[in-house]
């Protein structure tokens, strides 16, 4: 007897939507069901550390038989990976990365033998999607990722006045997709998964492309010592143009505090004591100067 196509939800949306906090809360709510998470590296792995059991090489094992891989740019290969664990995961949650186009993944996807689209999932934050969708550099990019959903979470909804407003707009840029309004990515696993029943079919989509063009990126060691609200407070000033940033950082008593920062936004909370210390930011081109960022949390 041939054995069931196995099911794969894209989760894609803009850098700082809610991705990450969306796939762990999905895990927590596994309740049985043997998960499968892709994500781009494991360079700073997004799954919290209190669901993960054991970390080999291309294989990190979680709580309740599930499982997290990356997949860079090998999707071919690491999805065959998981469909020959034994056992064989009930459902796949593949992270897009915050700049790509989650249609196109979702299109390969489609093509191959032994897997089916179940749907693919779109996070807008509320608070900034329409300016990001306005804006002259990122504007095409948020608006193809709303189009090509199955299900936008418009999250962060605590964060704005009017997110009767912000739904009426994002109703108008992607016409057709049914929207859910979130708080901290907090969705029930039942609206996630199935995301593109009553559709129909999908369209295949483009090729996967490199949508990193225009965007910089780079690690920061923060100074030992550093305060991490200073810290925060620095890489949210809109002078650096910095879109994206996030990382551990040890605070002058010792203890690990993780610091993230989106836009002019940051937040700061405590993190587990062998976190390892380090920051990612990310930029667009023409408007971040890490350079000069570096100078400035020297003086910090």
């Amino acid at each position: 007897m041939m054995a069931a196509a196995l099911p794969v939800t894209v989760v894609g949306g803009y850098l700082g939507a809610g991705k990450t906090t969306l796939v762990n809360s999905l895990l927590r709510q596994a309740n049985g069901r043997r998960l499968a998470v892709m994500v781009n590296e494991f360079g700073a792995l997004p799954i919290d550390t209190s669901l993960v059991e054991v970390a080999e090489d291309r294989i990190v094992s979680l709580v309740g038989g599930c499982v997290c891989c990356s997949y860079g740019e090998d999707l071919v290969s690491s999805l065959a990976m998981l469909a020959a664990l034994e056992p064989q995961p009930d459902h796949v949650l593949l992270e897009a990365s915050g700049v790509a186009f989650p249609g196109a993944i979702a299109g390969t996807v489609g093509l191959l033998k032994g897997f089916r689209l179940d749907g693919t999932v779109v996070l807008a934050d509320a608070e900034t999607v329409r300016s990001r969708a306005d804006d002259r550099y990122l504007g095409s990019t948020v608006r193809r990722q709303l189009a090509e959903a199955d299900l936008i979470l418009l999250n962060k909804c605590d964060l704005v006045g009017d997110a009767d407003a912000v739904e009426a707009w994002l109703s108008g840029a992607a016409s057709g997709v049914r929207i859910v309004r979130t708080v901290r990515s907090s969705a029930p696993i039942s609206i996630v998964l199935g995301a593109a029943a009553g559709r129909g079919a999908q369209p295949v989509g483009d090729a996967p492309l490199d949508h990193t063009d225009g965007y910089v990126r780079t690690t920061f060691d923060p100074p030992v010592g550093t305060q991490p609200e200073a810290l925060a407070r620095l890489l949210a000033d809109p002078a650096h143009g910095l879109l994206r940033a996030k990382g551990f950082i040890r605070r002058p008593d010792g203890a690990m505090a993780a610091v993230e920062i989106v836009g002019s936004r940051w937040i700061v909370t405590d993190a587990p004591a062998n976190a390892p210390a380090g920051l990612v930011c990310i930029g667009l081109e023409d408007r971040t100067d890490f350079t000069a960022l570096r100078r400035s949390l020297r003086n910090l």
